[in-house]
């Protein structure tokens, strides 16, 4: 969807075919499970399709769209240091847990925002959560978003990066949640050389980055053995993403300030997570290898 007149149905329909594209190349590469689809709307205006898939590969997973609209909550003007007014929100989330531990967690939003005052931005961003951190999959990843930005500006990795570090920070743990990617909020034409054209293409373009990126890391490490002491790990790592998504997570506090759909907001909780009490990985293992790379500031690529 790139018409010279970009307008929030426009790009409300390009999200929903995301979505659509983006479902049926899991549903191709779990080879077993089906989306199971939930229309929704909400009372004070929009709604959206929330995506749930259960399968051979992806213990739980969602593929959500949503463009929700309505007047503004005081408490979210006061958030985003904007004026009070009628808003207009859109976008595609995404969260899959893996059965196999060996598959790391990822996520994937990306979204359009504007105010009938004619405020507007492009955010979102990837990261990925690996249960057991593997550099070669770590610098694969990060290559995929460092080529997707690399196309529209050479500053954008660098610049992403360092948020997505700063965002993804569990900092009640002093961890990062994973191995970090891109994250990126506000992207309008206030800046020199940016057009809501090149801000939505470049959005775009990181939606589109997710399926092939993901489903590489997916055939690449979905038929692994693993025991169950790495089951019992991937139950702890899945309840520090539990943590982030209810303590620190932006996105989560918007939909529940705006009255959202609860079981949409909450489809990024993984089926089954363990807290363990001061739990302490063994020296030299791989879990403890993965604890050790939970840091800001890694040059993966």
């Amino acid at each position: 969807m790139m018409s010279k007149t970009i307008t929030k149905e426009g790009i409300s329909e390009w999200f929903m075919g995301l979505q659509d594209r983006i479902c049926a190349g899991l549903e191709a590469e779990d080879g077993e499970g089906k989306f199971r689809e939930d229309l929704w709307q909400r009372a004070e205006g929009g709604g959206g399709r929330t995506r749930i898939i259960q399968g051979r590969h992806i213990e739980k997973g969602g593929v959500n769209f949503s463009a929700v609209h309505g007047p503004m909550p005081e408490k979210i003007a006061k958030a985003l240091n904007i004026s009070e007014g009628n808003f207009y929100a859109t976008g595609v989330s995404i969260v899959l847990h893996p059965i196999n531990p060996h598959v790391p967690i990822i996520h994937m939003n990306v979204r359009y925002f504007e105010m009938t005052n004619g405020l507007w931005w492009f955010g979102g961003g990837i990261d990925l959560t690996p249960h057991y951190i593997v550099r070669e999959d770590a610098r694969f990843f990060h290559q995929q978003l460092k080529n997707t930005c690399d196309k529209h500006d050479a500053l954008y990795y660098p610049k992403f990066k360092q948020w997505a570090d700063d965002y993804f920070y569990i900092k009640h743990r002093k961890e990062t949640r994973g191995v970090g990617g891109i994250f990126f909020d506000r992207l309008n034409d206030k800046t020199e050389g940016f057009t809501k054209e090149n801000r939505l293409a470049f959005t775009q373009d990181v939606g589109e980055t997710f399926l092939p990126t993901y489903t590489h890391l997916l055939q690449k490490n979905k038929d692994k053995s693993y025991a169950d002491k790495d089951l019992a790990w991937q139950r702890v790592r899945r309840g520090r993403y539990v943590e982030f998504n209810l303590v620190w997570d932006k996105g989560t506090r918007f939909g529940l300030d705006t009255d959202g759909r609860i079981e949409s907001i909450l489809m990024s909780m993984p089926p089954q997570a363990n807290w363990i009490y001061n739990h302490q990985p063994e020296a030299d293992s791989p879990e403890a290898m993965t604890q050790k790379l939970l840091k800001k500031g890694i040059d993966w690529v």
